[in-house]
């Protein structure tokens, strides 16, 4: 057994990414759970007794448990669950930083370090961050507990037992946390005792049994590190760690250099004085938006928000000021929202619901209180400093994915500060149309950004998980993030050209240079240009079969857009975009006026409308939820609309009355899983289309969305009019990998061969009682995966937008019986990579042909 951990946050998005960093640290034998957020309604901000014991006893080993907590209330809530949970397990609460401690632990748990060891590692977890900053406050003196590691660690002194070994460090970044974690366990995997020295720096020695010590020795690429062993099996430690060496630490320096480089790069100043770069050099950073942009360099103008210093007046007044100013930022937000939703759809939309969250989250609001009303500060100073901390808590978590959530709390801040300061927030600008160039962008900027001026986007800093990443790609901007500080001594008005497909930006290039990428700049909006124009026309094959590509909308005001993009109807209408991001549920009448306008646009194409999907990774504010373990495997999607008729009802009203006025309209039920599911819900259509007395033509189908209905679709068949493959939510369900967990996404991303086997078992089960099949997942919109679905049987496609152009080019160009024969061949594929190969394959040998005539 391993000691057990908790992570206690008053956010639970960031207890979750906390206990996500430690298990890298800790791996699946250490009992890691997060107990972040309310318990009523589930997942608020704050923190819970119950929520942490339940987590306590989900952690529990006979070896204890330690339990980690950020601030303020936590600490209570924890100490009232320990009293709760009894005596049955031992357990701790560690005084430790929430990030750097959750990691030491896991690392000193992972290694079968007592429970008393892992809270020394806890609490000292800071003193790496310390010694290499210079801090030598924050360090700590010799009753630090990473100094009595690092005393403990010098015990072995001289003689003929003690066994030692050289290394020179070869990997990229030396011996940062996952290394270490490594090192850490090869040390502690035999029977002796183990010390590392850094040679280069003449730190040390330390316990190589301690993350926390090893990580003060600041071992970087090229130091020389000293390790001896003394015991019975300190050969074999030795042994282990030269193994680990030589496989580079574990980490594989050619895969994604770039990132952790120009990341580290990035956060840096520019050397002082440092030259700008040559004409003609090309900085290298991550590709993160395909395309060629060629400009000036333009510097991002915002107006920054000044901070008064004037004297504070009534706290009462005060926190109402930073109410009033919050409310404002709201509206800033819903708007920024509203505005990305129709351009770049939903899903790239609900970034700013985070931001919607933060501007209610207790971990600005409490120390902004506490500011105000003990310090005496005015609400701009609170909330500036509140703002500050928050963000720093971010960049210093020492994860990418958590690194870049510290935009979307300088953005927030500083739409508050600019309504207390009364000016607003105020739209970044440039000056002329060009290549953007900033150290960063923050999700609001990049949203407010004017498409007609920037051509292209390059950052200092960013990875491609970022949100302005994220947005670039939706909005069409070839962008490179990561680019490093010598972007920044680059002048404005400097000639670029940013390729966003390789990650370059070079700087003033030559004429030859310029010449080449005008040259693929012009070739690839012609081609851009002709896919548009030919989208208006149906996709057909060569050998003529009729394929529906149809869009995915998240909002009213996407629907023209779609149209102009080719769409021949609407394969998904997410009716959340009614309910998120507002304290009550829309009522009957506005669900009528919105889906009426979405299907009077479609002037009679298909509209096929799904009923509210929410749970799991979209709570809804007024809608309260017992928390739940996992809750992409609880009460989500139709599961919860049975639960509440109150929220259903409505909305079925609603439907059943714009498909009274208008052709076409199809009703689909989400994460349908058991036919007794299906029944329920076309009872209650039947109940409601009797209470209104009306009887239009309306086609009921159902997601597929869980193996369970894929392998028995043809049960369903019997009494679902068509069905629409979710291959989203399919491949996690199937390949236990959650789409969101950067970890593991890559094994469900893709047309995989057992995902593909399901759609044919769909398509097969449909097909028995003449029903049609669509898919509405991510893989429609992938020209490749689009040819292999087409070539498993299913007729309908429905995708974002702008993807549409560039499917029907690829369904255009293939014959029906020759996709079929592929398909069958890539289910047999041993993965998704090789079954895009083969998709590849077909598309370039398949002939251009004219569009067949409609």
């Amino acid at each position: 057994m391993t000691v057990g951990l908790v992570i206690v946050s008053h956010s639970a998005k960031l207890a979750e990414g906390v206990v996500e960093l430690a298990r890298e640290m800790g791996g699946e034998d250490v009992a890691i759970e997060a107990a972040g957020g309310m318990a009523d309604p589930p997942g608020a901000m704050g923190t819970d007794a119950m929520v942490v014991m339940d987590a306590v006893q989900r952690a529990a080993s006979p070896d204890g448990v330690l339990v980690l907590m950020d601030l303020g209330s936590a600490l209570m809530s924890a100490e009232m669950a320990v009293e709760m949970a009894g005596d049955d397990v031992r357990v701790v609460l560690a005084s430790a930083p929430i990030v750097e401690g959750a990691v030491a632990a896991a690392a000193a748990a992972r290694v079968g370090s007592s429970l008393d060891e892992v809270a020394a590692e806890a609490r000292g977890a800071l003193r790496a961050k310390a010694e290499q900053l210079g801090d030598e406050t924050a360090a700590g003196g010799p009753d630090d507990a990473a100094a009595g590691a690092d005393a403990a660690g010098g015990g072995l002194g001289e003689g003929a037992d003690v066994e030692e070994l050289r290394v020179v460090v070869g990997n990229r970044l030396g011996l940062h946390a996952r290394p270490a974690a490594r090192f850490v366990g090869a040390a502690a995997g035999a029977d002796a005792q183990v010390e590392v020295t850094n040679e280069a720096t003449g730190r040390g020695p330390v316990s190589a049994r301690s993350l926390t010590a090893l990580a003060t020795l600041g071992v970087r690429q090229g130091h020389e590190i000293l390790v001896r062993a003394r015991g019975p099996e300190a050969r074999r430690a030795l042994d282990a760690i030269q193994a680990l060496a030589d496989d580079n630490f574990g980490d594989d320096d050619g895969e994604a250099p770039a990132e952790a480089a120009n990341g580290a790069a990035a956060a840096a100043p520019p050397a002082e004085g440092a030259a700008p770069p040559a004409p003609g050099e090309a900085l290298r950073g991550l590709p993160v938006a395909p395309g060629v942009a060629i400009g000036p360099a333009q510097r991002l103008r915002e107006p920054e928000p000044v901070v008064s210093d004037a004297p504070a007046g009534d706290p009462a007044d005060e926190w109402r000021a930073l109410d009033a100013a919050r409310d404002a930022a709201r509206a800033d937000v819903r708007a920024a929202r509203a505005a990305v939703a129709a351009g770049a759809g939903e899903a790239e939309a609900a970034i700013f619901d985070a931001h919607l969250l933060l501007l209610d989250d207790d971990a600005l609001l409490d120390p902004a209180r506490r500011a105000i009303d003990d310090e005496g500060r005015n609400a701009q100073q609170a909330w500036a400093a509140a703002v500050e901390s928050a963000a720093g808590a971010y960049r210093d978590a020492g994860d990418a994915y958590l690194q870049e959530r510290a935009a979307d709390v300088r953005d927030v801040g500083r739409r508050v500060l600019g309504h207390l300061a009364g000016t607003g927030a105020g739209p970044a600008t440039i000056a002329g149309a060009g290549v953007l160039v900033a150290e960063d962008l923050t999700p609001g900027q990049t949203a407010a950004l004017d498409r007609d001026l920037v051509r292209g986007i390059a950052t200092a800093r960013g990875s491609a998980t970022s949100h302005a990443a994220i947005l670039a790609r939706a909005f069409g901007i070839p962008a490179v993030v990561g680019v490093g500080p010598a972007l920044l001594d680059t002048a404005d008005g400097t000639p670029l050209v940013l390729d966003g497909d390789a990650g370059t930006v070079t700087v003033d290039p030559d004429p030859a240079a310029l010449a080449a990428a005008e040259r693929r700049q012009d070739e690839e909006r012609r081609v851009a240009a002709e896919r548009r124009e030919r989208a208006v026309a149906p996709a057909r094959t060569r050998d003529g079969r009729r394929i529906e590509v149809a869009a995915n909308l998240g909002a009213v005001a996407e629907t023209a857009d779609a149209v102009a993009e080719g769409a021949e109807g609407v394969g998904l209408l997410r009716t959340e975009f009614l309910f998120l991001g507002r304290e009550d549920a829309p009522d009957e009448e506005e669900q009528y006026a919105a889906l009426s306008d979405v299907a009077t646009v479609l002037d009679g194409r298909p509209l096929v409308i799904r009923t509210l999907d929410v749970g799991a990774d979209k709570p809804l504010p007024f809608l309260a939820q017992d928390p739940e373990a996992n809750p992409f495997l609880g009460r989500r999607g139709i599961r919860l609309a049975l639960a509440r008729p109150d929220i259903m009802r409505p909305q079925i009203r609603a439907i059943l009355r714009v498909a009274a006025e208008h052709s076409a309209v199809k009703v689909m039920f989400p994460m349908v899983a058991a036919l007794g599911e299906l029944r329920a819900a076309r009872a209650i259509l039947d109940e409601e289309r009797a209470a209104l007395g009306i009887d239009p033509p309306l086609e009921v189908g159902i997601m597929v969305e869980v193996p369970a209905v894929a392998v028995a679709a043809e049960r369903f068949a019997r009494e679902a009019d068509f069905f629409s493959i979710g291959t989203n939510d399919l491949a996690q369900y199937t390949l236990a990998a959650e789409r969101g967990n950067e970890h593991v996404a890559d094994l469900a991303t893709g047309p995989v061969p057992a995902v593909l086997a399901l759609v044919e078992a769909v398509v097969r089960g449909a097909e028995a009682h003449g029903r049609w099949v669509g898919v509405c997942g991510e893989l429609a919109g992938d020209p490749l995966a689009a040819v292999l679905l087409v070539g498993l049987g299913v007729t309908e496609l429905s995708m974002a937008a702008p993807r549409i152009p560039d499917v029907k080019e690829a369904l255009r160009g293939i014959d029906a019986e020759e996709a079929a024969a592929v398909a069958r061949e890539a289910i047999a594929a041993d993965d998704a990579r090789a079954a895009s190969a083969l998709a590849a394959d077909l598309v370039r040998s398949a002939s251009r042909a004219t569009i067949p005539p409609s």
